[in-house]
């Protein structure tokens, strides 16, 4: 796996802002608070992020929808399989 992409895959969502995320989540139809926001991304700030290893993404999800709420939480799951798909990276993703 390419090191460049990891890493900037993990550069990516430890410098996401609460106002990014809100953007995002209008975008992608997600209702989020501020407050939700901010822990996600506080979340994201304070814990190792690998997102490319399968048990890391499962914990992830499970925090996520420990912070919002669980359909929330499978809506990020649902649209992380499409952008990984639409990008043609799903070897990176096993």
């Amino acid at each position: 796996m390419s090191t460049f992409i990891k890493q900037l895959v993990t550069k990516k969502l430890r410098k996401l802002s609460p106002d990014e995320l809100l953007h995002y989540a209008h975008q992608y139809h997600f209702s989020i608070t501020k407050k939700q926001a901010n822990e996600i991304t506080a979340y994201l700030r304070q814990n190792p992020i690998e997102p490319f290893d399968p048990a890391y993404r499962d914990k992830m999800f499970k925090d996520l929808a420990r912070i919002t709420d669980q359909e929330t939480s499978n809506k990020a799951q649902t649209l992380f399989q499409e952008i990984i798909k639409s990008y043609g990276l799903e070897g990176y993703f096993k």
